[in-house]
């Protein structure tokens, strides 16, 4: 769908266009890292710190409104964020540059005087809980508490980091523990400005940032107190229940095994960096890697291992080595030799010693990285410099944690020498442990068994271990980048992206970008397909296809993305997207790997049938989570012809053979069409051979019937329609409430009010929402363009165990009217000046290069092409009025309205309490096993009348003889 093109310029305004984005800003940001973390939580009290960390930004003495801050923010562009670390939390926060200087004022007031207020406090309490709970059915999150559970009694590591309801209001009122009192000891000893560190990034000069900083950070209180220390707490998992086989039932259908060792701290050897080292060799992923060998055996999908430098991972008291293997069915069974091959690899690089010649070809993929890197945003950038200043001397606080300075075969031998068996734990975790698991982790409710690692495999690991001859050091790596030239301008040097080749196959848009002077380049590729959408079994084949692509590059790839190019491969609504980046030195040798594989894709039957079951559990996966079903219900509802994800799931169930998948290749390859952008450091004659490549190598077809790339999207009636569905997964809690407003076809000036009318509505929402009525944690309005049919939506995530749904919309309903009573008693400056703002932020310039590649690829996947599509904008902005707003927003809001509301109802504490005996769409049962979710028939998915009393609405009719009764837009 084409938008509208009545509102262009002349070239002079072209010109001033250019102008203006030459000179435009980037946003200003600062962060501030305190030296204090949960490590530091009174025994008394989990989660104290974690806590403060909300309870600071609740106004100060100076400026006292609640959300203040965020108000001020949101009305200038900005936005901020806030994390707790073990030992370190952080604050950061960017803004337009002409507002920077009085939002450090506002903010640093949160370090000299916060309120944090009594009447804040139970309210508060409910955002962090609701967080928690959002947290709960992430195994990532699971895995870590498990982890820190097996630490010795009275070490930090064991503490509940989160803090929930339970421990941060239930107890303290049993105990009679004030947490006012505690929270503002807690500040007043640990907020204290000689531990803490601060970065600010603005045009500015640094004379200047200075002297703010100076001015306005001077009354920062310093206690003189000792930084708390907990270096002298070494060996937490010097434990008994250290190495042992823990069985874990995760909440995801995933196989996973986790090698994981436990060493002394490694953070003073950032120089040598041998974690790095190590773990490049154990996730190497070329011939004669652990993982290649697993992948042979189709034991194994993926293998990440190291240390993420997070708290969790590296503090003042251990450093963790991990090594995570994402397991087939068949490495499931055979979890034991998987771990031996890994002990193999392991003895082997003992045995061998670190090796200068891969340590110096790592260092130097590290310096070109350095060298090369695209800026990064403002906000980010200031937030690592602030941690790096609280880890590394001055002369390293930007190379730090990035580069590899000095070889040390001492330093990595004798953390190679700790990988040994007796000292590894093992973690396996399968939906096949449920009702074999009879121990419960006490905050996350996981549940997981302790068993001795059987002990003929310890004395085979601990003996004189054979080497497998299957295990090989990588190789020299053929990618690294060695010519570093800019490429000068052409005729093509345009502002826009311009078409240089088209034919009935395909086409290529080029733009050469001399604005970013970068050594790197973007090539992207959507090859569209009629097939596709035919089916829902096509749909998954389309999915087999691209995982089995990834699994056939991912050896001959692996050198490349080691040598920092990047690829990605996925399965688009309407065709296949390739997308590769980096150097431009190596990287058509990447895209023609890539091409070639494809030109010549084979599944073996063994191949197909791992990626047919992983598929299964990859659809489930992302089903039990809340916000993916409320968002595939919306689309299955909204957009004509889409296939869920249950209808995609269902497919494979019914069964799929390797025969079919060769037969939907082949259709796929022999008729297409081909519409690629390559942007970066690549004449245009460079450029069209990539197009040349694709259509030489895969020798198809034009196009018999036009592809449409969008879905037609259907007309909501004039009334509100409610569609309730349960959650998938047992035992969550969450909930997720989507209203939603159906406006029309997108018009670019109705998209830019709509933008208007979300930014205006963001802080209200969250203030009214979270902060007065505690609903959840994520609370948001947001635009909505659903294959160019535009609305409005407003999102919150709550807990069926605190609220049921009908309360939850009932509440949105009482923010959208109030908003309304707010929107019309905006004055006209108001209005005037959260549109500048917003045209402030069309007009900031793009960080890098990827930006702009993401905003033109848009563009073009799309086929809209409006490559000025933010001058547009702007232009568009400039030109509106508040009564224009107030109408627009009153008229889709009123009784006359096309409103969907989506429900995704969690599972309460009471069962059989009114919001839960609603029918539930869910999965078909599946042989595999429940996993602990709620099954049913998809054909249950009900839109529901809406009735005085929304608790008491019924079934009006059956969700798909609903869709067919719908009219299209035009």
């Amino acid at each position: 769908m084409e938008e509208e093109s009545d509102e262009g310029g002349d070239e002079d305004d072209d010109w001033e266009w250019k102008k203006k984005r030459e000179n435009a800003e980037k946003q200003s940001a600062a962060a501030l890292c305190v030296g204090v973390g949960s490590f530091s939580d009174p025994t008394d009290l989990p989660g104290l710190a974690h806590f403060l960390e909300h309870m600071v930004f609740m106004g100060s003495e100076k400026y006292p409104s609640e959300n203040g801050f965020d108000t001020f923010l949101k009305k200038r562009g900005g936005s901020d964020n806030a994390s707790t670390d073990c030992e370190r939390t952080v604050f950061q926060f960017d803004v337009q540059r002409k507002s920077f200087k009085e939002a450090l004022d506002r903010w640093a007031q949160f370090f000299i005087c916060p309120l944090m207020i009594r009447d804040a406090i139970d309210r508060e309490v409910e955002a962090v809980d609701s967080e928690y709970q959002l947290a709960k059915p992430s195994d990532s999150h699971r895995k870590e508490m498990l982890f820190g559970s097996l630490a010795k009694p009275g070490h930090p590591m064991a503490k509940f980091c989160w803090g929930n309801a339970q421990t941060l209001k239930q107890e303290p009122k049993q105990k009679k523990i004030s947490v006012y009192k505690q929270l503002r000891a807690f500040w007043k000893k640990h907020y204290s400005a000689h531990y803490m560190t601060l970065a600010v990034q603005s045009k500015e000069k640094l004379d200047t940032l200075e002297k703010w900083v100076r001015e306005i950070f001077s009354k920062v209180p310093n206690n003189g107190l000792p930084k708390p220390d907990f270096s002298d707490m070494l060996d937490p998992f010097d434990t008994p229940f250290f190495n042992k086989l823990y069985r874990v039932v995760p909440v995801r259908k995933v196989h996973a095994l986790n090698i994981t060792w436990a060493l002394s701290p490694q953070a003073k050897h950032y120089r040598v960096k041998p974690l790095q080292y190590i773990s490049w060799l154990i996730g190497h992923e070329g011939p004669g890697s652990i993982l290649s060998v697993l992948r042979r055996r189709c034991w194994a999908l993926a293998l990440v291992g190291g240390n993420s430098e997070t708290g969790f991972d590296q503090n003042t008291t251990y450093s963790i080595f991990s090594i995570s293997i994402t397991l087939t069915d068949k490495g499931f069974q055979n979890f034991y030799q998987v771990t031996h091959l890994v002990f193999q690899y392991l003895k082997m690089l003992q045995l061998l010693g670190p090796q200068k010649r891969i340590y110096e070809e790592i260092q130097k993929i590290e310096a070109n990285e350095f060298r090369y890197q695209e800026e990064s945003d403002p906000i980010e950038y200031v937030e690592d410099v602030c941690e790096n200043m609280q880890l590394f001397p001055k002369e390293d606080l930007l190379t730090g944690d990035q580069l590899m300075f000095d070889f040390s075969r001492e330093v990595i031998g004798a953390a190679l020498s700790l990988l040994t068996p007796e000292k590894a734990n093992l973690m396996l975790l399968s939906p096949e442990h449920e009702g074999r698991c009879p121990l419960r982790e006490k905050w996350f409710g996981t549940q997981y068994s302790v068993e001795d690692i059987q002990p003929e495999w310890l004395e085979r690991w601990m003996g004189n271990l054979e080497l497998s001859s299957d295990l090989l050091l990588p190789a020299e790596n053929r990618f690294i980048a060695t010519n570093f030239t800019l490429k000068p301008s052409d005729c093509l040097d345009t502002e826009f992206p311009v078409r240089i080749t088209n034919s009935d196959r395909g086409c290529l848009w080029y733009k050469k970008n001399n604005k970013f002077k970068t050594l790197k380049a973007y090539i992207r590729f959507h090859l569209i397909s009629p097939v596709i959408q035919q089916s829902a079994k096509n749909v998954v084949l389309l999915d087999l296809l691209v995982n089995i692509l990834g699994h056939n590059l991912a050896e001959p790839a692996y050198e490349a993305e080691v040598a920092q190019l990047e690829y990605k491969l996925v399965a688009g609504e309407h065709g296949l997207v390739i997308k590769v980046n980096g150097f431009d030195d190596k990287l058509p040798l990447l895209f023609r790997l890539i091409v070639d594989h494809l030109a010549d894709f084979k599944a073996p039957p063994d191949v197909f049938s791992m990626f047919s079951e992983q598929l299964k559990k990859t659809y489930f996966n992302v089903l039990i989570k809340p916000a993916k079903l409320n968002k595939e219900v919306r689309l299955l509802i909204l957009e004509h012809g889409r296939w869920s994800m249950v209808d995609k799931y269902q497919a494979l169930v019914a069964g799929l053979t390797g025969d079919e998948l060769t037969d939907f290749v082949r259709g796929f390859k022999a008729e297409l069409y081909a519409e690629g952008l390559v942007q970066g450091n690549f004449s245009s004659h460079e450029s069209g051979g990539f197009l040349q490549y694709v259509t030489d190598k895969l020798q198809f077809s034009k196009l018999s019937v036009e592809v449409p790339v969008m879905f037609r999207v259907v007309e909501l009636p004039r009334q509100h329609h409610i569609c309730k569905v349960k959650s998938l997964n047992k035992g969550d809690a969450n909930s997720e409430v989507t209203v939603y407003y159906q406006t029309g076809s997108k018009d670019l000036r109705e998209h830019t009010l709509v933008e208007v009318l979300v930014m205006l509505m963001e802080q209200p929402c969250f203030d009214f929402l979270r902060t007065k009525e505690t609903l959840g944690y994520h609370v948001y309005p947001a635009c909505r363009n659903t294959s160019g049919i535009l609305g409005f939506s407003v999102t919150v995530q709550t807990q069926a165990s605190k609220f049921n749904t009908e309360l939850t919309e009932l509440k949105i309903e009482e923010f959208l009217v109030s908003f309304g009573e707010t929107l019309d008693a905006l004055s006209e400056e108001a209005f005037n000046t959260q549109v500048s703002t917003l045209v402030k932020l069309k007009e900031c310039d793009d960080t890098h290069l990827g930006d702009e590649v993401d905003r033109n690829w848009t563009e073009v996947v799309t086929q809209q092409y409006m490559f000025d599509r933010l001058n547009r904008e702007t232009k568009a902005l400039k030109q509106m009025r508040r009564g224009e707003l107030l109408s627009w927003f009153f008229d889709h809001r009123g009784p006359n309205s096309r409103k969907l509301s989506v429900h995704v109802v969690g599972f309460g504490a009471e069962e059989g309490d009114g919001q839960n005996d609603d029918q539930g769409g869910g999965l078909p049962a599946q042989g595999e096993g429940s996993g602990g979710s709620a099954y049913g028939e998809v054909s249950r998915l009900t839109i529901l009348a809406p009735s005085p009393k929304m608790a008491a609405a019924t079934p009006i009719m059956d969700i798909n003889a609903f869709i067919r009764e719908l009219p299209f837009f035009p």
